[in-house]
């Protein structure tokens, strides 16, 4: 991959977690919390979420070793659970939000793939189209492996029992740990949900 695709890609996957971020502040807004808007993070403005290891620097790592899929992450969107009209709800779809942005933009330019078969567009609008269905649905299938600080972990514990408090704390405890591991030995087990759904949204193979 040159340069230029790489820019490329880092920038897309960069709007794409920003996107996810804001979606995570605007459903808490809608559940009662304010906390992001008062930090005047619902922007998407890519400065104010930037993360520069998750953000840049991870995407570029994983791109020079030829990862299956590309992932990052920006600075969380805060917010404050008290603040939430219902707490386990609240909890659930502010989690989804984000998982939901992301899936909602591959679709969408996964059909415009699918719909343009008929007219003679260029390569590079293929590149382009497809780069963002597969940025978007990597980091959606990413964000919903229950590790913390993923997605997935807030929407399982908000599902669970209170009884559950303990292994929610062990997992919030070594979840970063967990997490390298899992990236370290288990990722390349995504990428078979991620082309499975690349190829329901664009009707194409990886």
């Amino acid at each position: 991959m040159n340069a230029i695709d790489t820019i490329f890609y880092v920038l897309v996957l960069l709007f794409s977690i920003v996107i996810h971020e804001v979606s995570h502040g605007f459903m808490a807004e809608y559940f009662g919390d304010n906390t992001a808007r008062n930090a005047g993070r619902l922007t998407l403005n890519p400065i104010r979420h930037l993360d520069l290891f998750g953000s840049v620097i991870l995407p570029i790592i994983l791109i020079v070793v030829r990862a299956p899929f590309l992932f990052g992450w920006a600075k969380p969107v805060p917010y404050n659970p008290d603040n939430l009209r219902n707490l386990r709800w609240g909890t659930f779809f502010v989690a989804f939000a984000g998982v939901l942005s992301n899936i909602f933009l591959a679709l969408v330019f996964g059909l415009i793939i699918r719909f343009s078969f008929n007219f003679s567009l260029s390569e590079n609008f293929y590149f382009v189209t497809s780069t963002i269905v597969l940025v978007n649905l990597a980091l959606a299938i990413f964000n919903l492996v229950p590790i913390p600080p993923l997605d997935g972990s807030k929407i399982l514990f908000s599902l669970l029992p209170g009884q559950a408090s303990a292994f929610q704390k062990f997992m919030e405890r070594y979840g970063f740990a967990l997490l390298l591991f899992f990236i370290a030995f288990f990722s390349e087990y995504l990428f078979p949900i991620i082309s499975f759904l690349y190829i329901a949204f664009t009707g194409l193979a990886i």
